[in-house]
């Protein structure tokens, strides 16, 4: 009985030491075994989530609506108080007092003049809105490219090492290869996705915006039909 206890014994103290080193296998080691692409992506996960974080603000900012302004506006014009009404505009820090102060001061002028100043103002400011997404686009695509690079340099170094083993090859180097080449992939997605998901969010943000300045331009315009008091 002694001498079948032995071997069960060290069976399980075997399993138990490779469950032990498995379970200590941190993230932060894994990151370590993915080698130099590593930390690029990481380089890049900082700047997307500092871009997505900067646009978030930047646009929430802009969709704040005041919805008694263009109500003042209107009363403004219809009791030709002008300046006032730029003055309003000015006290305004939004897309959308920028457009209708550009319109207000174009007032006299036929419509499609004012229409045409105001859409100029528009398509600035929604390229402001837009700064950077371009970037976050970028990493997006770029982020998963780079992961794969990095697995195929590895496979690459582990089939060279198991060439030159020759008869000597040891499973466990080349599988340990594998998958250290496998976590920059890894690495690569999950920025990707993190990139990817981010700028989605921030362009449906910015059609919301894009349609209010459309609302309240296509309101201003109506406003200039309507006959002064």
């Amino acid at each position: 009985m002694h001498l079948l206890q032995i071997p069960i014994q060290d069976t399980t103290m075997t399993a138990a030491n490779a469950m032990q080193e498995y379970e200590s296998l941190s993230i932060l080691d894994l990151a370590i075994k993915g080698g130099w692409i590593m930390p690029i992506l990481l380089i890049l996960s900082i700047i997307a989530i500092y871009i997505f974080v900067e646009r978030w603000l930047v646009i929430n900012k802009a969709g704040k609506e005041d919805k008694y302004f263009m109500d003042e506006i209107k009363s403004f014009i219809h009791q030709g108080r002008i300046s006032e009404a730029l003055t309003l505009c000015r006290m305004k820090d939004s897309p959308t007092a920028r457009m209708i102060e550009k319109g207000i001061s174009r007032l006299g002028k036929p419509l499609n003049d004012i229409n045409a100043a105001i859409e100029n103002v528009g398509n600035l400011e929604v390229s402001r809105l837009e700064k950077n997404l371009t970037g976050l686009a970028t990493i997006a695509g770029a982020a998963p490219m780079l992961g794969f690079l990095g697995t195929v340099m590895g496979m690459v170094r582990a089939f060279y090492d198991m060439a030159n083993a020759g008869n000597n090859i040891d499973i466990q180097l080349l599988s340990s290869g594998i998958y250290q080449a496998m976590i920059t992939t890894v690495g690569g997605l999950i920025v990707g996705i993190i990139a990817y998901i981010g700028y989605n969010v921030l362009v449906a943000r910015v059609d919301r915006v894009i349609f209010k300045l459309e609302a309240n331009t296509s309101e201003f315009l109506d406003l200039l039909n309507e006959p002064m008091e």
